[in-house]
């Protein structure tokens, strides 16, 4: 059995994290009934006998004793991480795990990634290693983190350097939080695209979430809950909702779009935490979906993100969850993938799904996709048997599709605005080893980047007289 770590890094990277770890242990409480430390288990989660003063661990198919997740916390403020500590998960991660600073990286990419990146440098090899050691079989890295603050851009580069550093072996999975265009912290653009010349050079797959989705998700499900019939309203175990309360009172404020991402990480190691008649292994999303070394960004799409209660209307046919997944209203970032150029697609159902339904709704969406001349049936496909809590059936659709190319725009010209007028750069200047250079290598390569997708786009349409035809993975 292969074992996973999740890498958390800043405050959006652990509040996302802080969710995921919450859900994953609901759905593993509501799967196993016996109260044994199984293979699905182990695969986030060891079992450490806290009465053995060597802190040895159970091994499958032994009692639960204390399970710890496979987590690496790091944050330069402590509020996020001492708030988990403090919480109703607190026994699920130790001092080992955690680093934390006081002072913060103040909104800085070169504070995170020059400063703390080489204060604590082996500090977080050294926890890295420990959580590698606790795994018999490594295959994956989860790196959380967001791009718009310091400490989440810069520090978090620097650990996925570190990972391909110290594991080049084991694959590295990045979600990776945008800001919108209205984001409060001004030098947002400057951390960003900073942020990406490392995502572009040492992730191996990249999904990128927009906050302004998740606003609009949120907000789209609120008016829909309010706006229908009296009672209306979403059912515990949604996406946007823990299972502990409502959209007030205990979830607080970022909860909603928080949970939104978890679910995202629930289903994406969902086959690698569960049996399914279809498993996809984590390491072949990178092999089926990333024909490009740099073109490694798959746009995620969930559904369904909410289910409402106390409200009679029929249950919505399987066909249309598939159809949901490639309209805008369920993508993580702003974009049409339908007029873009699809490279890849995986499709990652998890429930009571039959392998004939896969095929079918494949099967009808094909045409209406436009898929590059050479992988023109380019579609890698995972079942999970067990569904999300709340559910009887959810599916992830990860596309490596041309459409993430005007987000890049947008954020290149934002960045673009304050380069231009050297706006803020003496705060980055200040920091020691950082200089000046590293600006127009990040946007040169960010502008390399979005010139590789114009061009995929121009062959839209264009059609190889002989090209071989991939089949449907069996």
């Amino acid at each position: 059995m292969t074992q996973s770590v999740v890498v958390q890094v800043g405050q959006c990277g652990n509040q996302v994290g802080f969710r995921f770890w919450d859900l994953a242990l609901r759905e593993h409480a509501h799967v196993n009934k016996t109260g044994l430390y199984d293979e699905a288990l182990s695969s986030f989660f060891r079992n450490v006998d806290s009465r053995n003063s060597d802190g040895t661990a159970c091994g499958v198919g032994g009692r639960i004793q204390h399970l710890k997740a496979r987590a690496v916390l790091v944050d330069m403020e402590e509020g996020v991480v001492n708030e988990i500590l403090q919480g109703p998960l607190r026994e699920v991660f130790d001092s080992t795990q955690l680093l934390t600073d006081v002072s913060g990286s103040g909104n800085n990419w070169a504070v995170g990634h020059m400063t703390y990146g080489s204060a604590y440098r082996e500090q977080i090899v050294d926890k890295l290693r420990k959580a590698a050691e606790h795994c018999d079989c490594l295959q994956c890295f989860f790196l959380i983190h967001s791009m718009g603050g310091g400490t989440g851009s810069g520090l978090g580069t620097r650990v996925l350097r570190l990972l391909k550093e110290e594991f080049p072996e084991a694959c590295r999975i990045v979600t990776s939080i945008y800001p919108s265009a209205e984001d409060d912290v001004i030098t947002s653009p400057y951390n960003s695209v900073l942020a990406m010349r490392e995502l572009t050079e040492h992730a191996d797959c990249v999904l990128p979430v927009e906050n302004q989705s998740l606003v609009d998700i949120v907000n789209k499900i609120k008016h829909m809950s309010h706006g229908g019939k009296p009672g209306l309203s979403i059912k515990r175990d949604s996406a946007i909702i823990s299972g502990q309360g409502g959209l007030s009172g205990a979830e607080k404020p970022f909860d909603a779009m928080n949970n939104i991402v978890a679910n995202l990480l629930l289903n994406i190691t969902s086959s690698a935490r569960f049996e399914g008649s279809l498993n996809m292994d984590l390491n072949e999303i990178a092999m089926n979906l990333v024909p490009f070394p740099r073109l490694h960004y798959l746009v995620p799409s969930l559904t369904p993100l909410y289910t409402l209660s106390d409200v009679s209307v029929p249950t919505r046919r399987l066909d249309q969850m598939f159809s949901d997944a490639f309209s805008k209203d369920h993508q993580l970032i702003r974009a049409d993938p339908k007029h873009s150029l699809y490279l890849a697609c995986a499709l990652m159902v998890r429930g009571h799904v039959q392998m004939s339904d896969l095929r079918r709704n494949i099967e009808r969406l094909r045409p209406r996709l436009p898929f590059v001349s050479w992988n023109q049936e380019g579609w890698k496909t995972g079942l999970c048997s067990v569904p999300p809590v709340g559910h009887s059936h959810s599916l992830l659709a990860l596309a490596n599709n041309t459409c993430v190319k005007p987000t890049f725009i947008e954020l290149r010209e934002r960045f673009t605005k304050l380069y231009r007028k050297k706006a803020h750069l003496h705060h980055y200047l200040h920091v020691e080893g950082m200089e000046q250079s590293f600006f127009s290598e990040a946007i040169s390569s960010l502008s390399s980047l979005i010139e590789e997708y114009q061009h995929l786009d121009i062959t839209k349409g264009k059609s190889m007289p002989d090209a071989p035809r991939l089949g449907i993975a069996p």
